[in-house]
């Protein structure tokens, strides 16, 4: 174990919260930064196009009348993109974002999470400063080359996060740190749609990709300040919190000496492919709301560009509220052996999946009623928040040594989806009409129970084999939970709880 420098026990006095709360803080605000990033994209691209001018009388098949009590509903911009370009547009993004989660997990577990997670961060930022140069000198080929860097750069943000989740976080509070890191993607949509209308209304579109492209590099530098791979190489964690995680825990320092990854008994797990199922369902239901949402409420509603920021956010507000109490709830009744920690990760899945694919399609058939139409899409995204207490931290619970590589890959397969939805809609919806768009969440309905019923029926919370594959050099007792920091960590809980 590393030995703590003097001046770093002075300096970590200034400091009021625990070093993993800071971590957990700052993993937050990397996924929102992520987000936000991603996102922005899909309202704004409503101002570049020219929009289409479909009406009809009735309502249920054609789009709703613009608002007369708001007369700033957008005309749209210039650029003549067909509904299928654009759908190829928001969904390029994940064609590179699909490419790195592998490499991310694999470098994460290998090295560190720090590095791997915040480089891909800045990257992102990056390539977010220079997209209104791609669009205006190179229009749709080179904003969707950008896109796709924009991906590879943040392909390693879920699989390094796991990584270091698994090093600072016990068990006993997995669910609410959980909970509070991976809410970042729900509060930053909120951000990105929110603020992405604010500044459409008041200022010119590219200052929104230089807005949030900066965000992501000030995120950089404080990151890279505060926050450490594992406790071990932190300089200025406090002694007692560095005590406490020795003993809830066991070992903190990093496995160094972990075994290859074990590739085939992680690929021919039963509860592996439960667990990738669920991540189908969820991406493909939230990359729906995420990625064409704003068009939805541009398009068929005839919300202003205001508006269509105001309430394409909504959801996302419910989404993380739920998402954050679930994990509460959820870290509650396994403290309290209400149920155990399989049963909890299966009930909330299940209310995940269930709940937003019934509130999806009631949406659809609420016509024109523009507040109908905001509450049931609301509930659908608040309901979707308790992914986040169920399938969402199962990779860290099925295997503490390769979390990393396994949301990485299912993260990865889920993101596939990713690249097939924007387009998938793009192709369904030629004419951005009521009917069309309710066929889309018919089939997202489908997508979400198949695959939520696979999940309860095959997955599992506990820790699975290929946590600890044989090593090819024998080691005693002694050196194997030493060099082995988070084998048993599950039993090593429970014992300390016990006492």
């Amino acid at each position: 174990m590393t030995q703590q420098p003097e001046w770093g026990i002075r300096f970590s006095r200034f400091f009021l919260l625990p070093q993993r709360v800071i971590l957990a803080i700052m993993g937050f605000f990397a996924i929102l930064n992520a987000y936000t990033m991603r996102i922005c994209l899909s309202i704004t691209i409503t101002e570049l196009v020219v929009k289409n001018n479909i009406t009809g009388g009735d309502n249920s098949t054609a789009v709703c009348e613009a608002d007369d009590l708001d007369s700033s509903t957008s005309s749209g911009g210039t650029y003549e993109w067909s509904e299928q370009l654009q759908g190829f547009i928001l969904s390029s993004f994940y064609i590179g974002y699909i490419v790195t989660h592998v490499p991310g997990g694999l470098l994460a577990e290998k090295f560190g999470g720090k590095w791997t997670l915040s480089l891909g961060i800045l990257s992102t930022a990056l390539f977010t400063i220079i997209t209104p140069m791609a669009i205006i000198h190179g229009g749709a080929g080179w904003l969707i080359a950008t896109r796709i860097l924009m991906g590879i750069g943040e392909g390693t943000t879920f699989p390094a996060l796991s990584v270091l989740l698994a090093q600072w976080v016990p068990i006993k509070e997995r669910g609410k740190l959980g909970s509070l890191v991976l809410g970042g993607g729900q509060v930053g949509s909120i951000f990105g749609n929110f603020l992405s209308g604010l500044i459409l209304d008041a200022y010119d579109w590219p200052w929104v990709f230089y807005f949030f492209g900066g965000m992501g590099i000030v995120w950089f530098i404080i990151f890279s300040f505060l926050c450490y791979s594992d406790p071990t190489t932190h300089p200025f964690i406090k002694p007692s919190e560095k005590e406490y995680l020795t003993k809830h825990m066991g070992s903190i320092g990093r496995n160094r000496n972990l075994p290859p990854t074990p590739w085939a008994a992680i690929l021919t797990s039963l509860p592996m492919w439960a667990l990738i199922s669920a991540q189908i369902g969820h991406d493909w239901g939230f990359y729906i709301m995420v990625t064409d949402l704003p068009k939805y409420m541009s398009n068929v509603m005839q919300f202003s560009i205001k508006a269509n920021g105001l309430y394409s956010s909504l959801p996302y507000a419910m989404m993380w509220i739920f998402s954050l109490s679930s994990g509460f709830v959820g870290d509650w009744l396994v403290t309290k052996k209400i149920m155990n920690l399989t049963n909890v990760r299966k009930m909330m899945t299940g209310l995940a999946a269930f709940g937003p694919a019934i509130f999806m399609v009631a949406a659809s058939y609420a016509g024109c009623d523009r507040l109908a139409v905001v509450i049931l899409f609301t509930i659908c995204m608040g309901l979707m928040g308790a992914f986040y207490a169920g399938m969402k931290l199962t990779p860290l619970d099925m295997s503490p040594n390769y979390a990393g590589t396994l949301m990485a890959i299912t993260n990865g397969i889920g993101a596939i989806t990713g690249v097939i939805t924007p387009t998938l809609v793009g192709w369904m919806t030629p004419n951005a009409t009521m009917l069309e768009w309710r066929l889309v969440f018919w089939v997202a309905f489908g997508v979400l129970v198949v695959t939520a019923i696979v999940y309860v029926i095959w997955a599992s919370g506990e820790v699975q084999p290929f946590n600890d594959p044989p090593r090819k050099i024998d080691f005693d007792d002694e050196e194997k939970e030493k060099d082995t920091p988070l084998n048993g960590q599950h039993e090593r809980s429970e014992k300390i709880e016990k006492l």
